[in-house]
C-alpha cells in the first residue's frame, strides 16, 4: 500500500505514536497546563477549524434519514436526483436555483470504493463537484473540466490500493465522507425536463464490488432521533463544547486532517483533541472545562463575523453592492474562509466553475424594496461573462422565490432578452409589469424586501472577466 503524507499523519495520530511524538517541536513533552485564556484561544481556532467537517456530519445525518430516495434526500451510499425546480412553497434550502437540476448523494469510502458512472451529455452543461469532509472540492469532473462524453470514475477512500476495473479512472477522496452534488443545466420546458430526467435516469453510484453487476441498495432504516425541523447550522452551533470537540475527535479517524494541518493537530492535541480517541474536557482541569464551555459561542461569533474580515484580507470583494468570493472550494489552511462558507454556502463550487454574487442594496446602500422600481444595465457586449450560463435571481428577504404572475423566479439570456438601440440590454426589477414591450427583461420582486443573486456558471478566465476584476457587476439603480 503506498503511504501518503496524509496516511503517515493519520495512523501516527490514531495509532501509538501521537501527535506529541510526531510534532515534537510544537509540543514539548513537559509543557506547562494550558491556562484559561490559552484554553479559550487554542479552543476556539479549533473549533473554527472543525466546524466544517462537523457541519458535513450533520448535514449527511439529515439529508440520508430516509428510508428510500425522496425529494432532496438520499439514503447513505445512493444517489437522489431533483426532477423539477423548486416553486415559491419550496422551503427547505435556501438560495434555491432554477438554473440545474442537481443529482447528489452522501458516501463513505472509508470501508469500499464507489464508481460513479455520467452518460452522453451531449455537450449540455453540467457538473459533478465532489466534496471532502472538510468542505474541499477535491474533483470536479464535468463540461469544463472533463468533457461531456461517457465517463466512469471510481472514488477511493484515504490509503486505499486495489485493483480497478478496467476504463475506470481512480479520484482519491482525502476524507472517508464523500459529498457528490452534481448540477446539470435544464431550461425548465417539458422537452428540456424529459431530456435531463433521461440523463438523471443513467447516473449511476455503486459499491465497487457491485459494479458491472445487478444491485439494490441495502434496506435503510430512519433513525427517529436525528432531528429533522431544525436548521442544520443551528443545531451545530447549538452544540456544547464537550459533545462538540467529542464528534471533532471521532470524525477525524476516518477524515484525516491534511499533512498541511500538522500545526493545527498539534493544538488540537494540546486541548486533549486525538484522532479517534474519547475526549474529556475534565482533564483540562475547572478552570480550562469552563473556559472551554465558553468557546463555540466565541467561534460562532467569530466564524459569522468574517464578513468584513474576509473583504479585508481578500477572501471576499464588495462591488457596486455586490458581495461574492473568489475564494471558495479549495481553501488550504484558510479555515476561517473555510468555516464562513459552510456557515452561509455549504457545497460551494470552486470560483472556476462557478461565482455567487449577492447583493441587498442598490447603488446608494440602500436595501431593495419592491415599492420602487430598479434597473440593471449591462453596456454592449457586457452581459455577465459565463461560458456555461449565467442567471440573475430575485429571492425574498428570507432567500426563497417570489409568487408572481409569471412564474419567473430568475432570468437569463434564454429569455430572449430585448437589447436598447446601441445595443446595451436593461434588466426590470420592479413589483408590477414594467409593459408588454419590456416583459421580456422583467425579474418580478415582492411588494417588500428583496435580494439578488447572480449566478455565473463557468465564469470566463479571460478579459473581461470577473475572476481578474476586469468585468464588474453593474449596480442596481433606482429609477423614476
Amino acid at each position: 500500500m503506498k503511504l501518503t503524507n496524509r496516511t503517515v499523519l493519520r495512523r501516527a495520530l490514531v495509532g501509538g505514536i501521537g501527535a506529541a511524538a510526531l510534532l515534537s517541536t510544537n509540543l514539548p513533552s513537559h509543557a506547562a497546563p494550558l491556562t484559561a485564556a490559552e484554553t479559550t484561544e487554542l479552543g476556539t481556532e479549533a473549533y473554527i477549524y472543525g466546524y466544517p467537517l462537523v457541519t458535513m456530519e450533520y448535514t449527511r445525518r439529515v439529508m440520508t434519514n430516509v428510508a428510500k430516495v425522496e425529494g432532496s434526500r438520499a439514503p447513505m451510499g445512493q444517489l437522489g436526483a431533483m426532477r423539477k425546480y423548486p416553486d415559491p412553497t419550496f422551503l427547505d434550502v435556501t438560495a434555491p436555483n432554477a438554473d440545474t437540476l442537481y443529482s447528489f448523494g452522501f458516501f463513505d469510502v472509508s470501508k469500499e470504493p464507489f464508481v460513479l458512472s455520467l452518460p452522453e451529455a451531449k455537450d449540455r452543461y453540467y457538473l459533478f463537484p465532489m466534496l471532502s469532509g472538510w468542505t474541499d472540492v477535491f474533483q470536479d469532473p464535468g463540461k469544463r473540466t472533463t468533457g461531456t462524453g461517457p465517463q466512469k470514475y471510481v472514488v477511493t477512500g484515504p490509503g486505499w490500493a486495489g485493483t480497478l476495473p478496467e476504463g475506470v479512472k481512480e479520484y482519491k477522496s482525502p476524507t472517508g465522507i464523500v459529498w457528490i452534488l452534481g448540477r446539470i443545466y435544464c431550461t425548465a420546458t417539458p422537452e428540456d425536463y424529459a431530456a435531463v430526467h433521461k440523463m438523471q435516469d443513467e447516473i449511476s453510484v455503486v459499491p465497487l464490488s457491485a459494479y458491472g453487476k445487478p444491485y439494490t441498495p441495502p434496506a435503510h432504516e430512519v433513525d427517529p432521533s436525528i432531528d429533522m425541523k431544525t436548521a442544520v447550522r443551528e443545531q451545530v452551533n447549538a452544540l456544547n463544547a464537550e459533545t462538540y470537540f467529542s464528534l471533532l475527535a471521532k470524525l477525524m479517524k476516518d477524515n484525516p486532517p491534511a499533512s498541511a494541518d500538522a500545526p493545527m493537530v498539534a493544538k488540537l492535541t494540546k486541548l486533549g483533541i486525538t484522532p479517534g480517541e474519547a475526549f474529556d474536557a475534565g482533564k483540562l482541569g475547572a478552570d480550562g472545562a469552563k473556559a472551554l464551555a465558553e468557546v463555540p459561542k466565541l467561534g460562532v461569533e467569530k466564524i459569522m463575523g468574517w464578513f468584513k474580515g474576509g473583504i479585508a484580507a481578500g477572501d471576499g470583494k464588495l462591488e457596486n453592492g455586490w458581495l461574492f468570493s473568489i475564494k471558495t472550494g479549495l481553501y488550504g489552511t484558510n479555515y476561517i474562509q473555510r468555516a464562513f462558507v459552510t456557515a452561509i454556502g455549504l457545497g460551494a463550487n470552486r470560483p472556476q466553475d462557478a461565482i455567487y454574487p449577492t447583493s441587498e442594496a442598490d447603488a446608494e446602500g440602500k436595501p431593495y424594496s419592491g415599492a420602487n422600481k430598479y434597473v440593471m444595465h449591462f453596456d454592449k457586449g457586457l452581459l455577465p461573462p459565463a461560458q456555461g450560463f449565467w442567471s440573475l435571481t430575485m429571492y425574498n428577504g428570507g432567500y426563497f422565490f417570489v409568487a408572481n404572475p409569471l412564474n419567473r423566479y430568475s432570468i437569463s439570456a434564454r429569455q430572449d432578452l430585448k437589447a436598447n438601440a446601441d445595443g446595451s440590454v436593461d434588466l426590470y426589477l420592479q413589483n408590477e409589469s414594467p409593459g408588454a414591450d419590456k416583459e421580456s427583461n422583467w425579474l418580478p420582486a415582492p411588494k417588500d424586501k428583496f435580494i439578488l443573486m447572480l449566478r455565473l456558471y463557468w465564469p470566463s478566465e479571460k478579459n473581461p472577466s470577473i475572476i481578474d476584476g476586469t468585468w464588474k457587476v453593474p449596480a442596481v439603480k433606482v429609477v423614476e
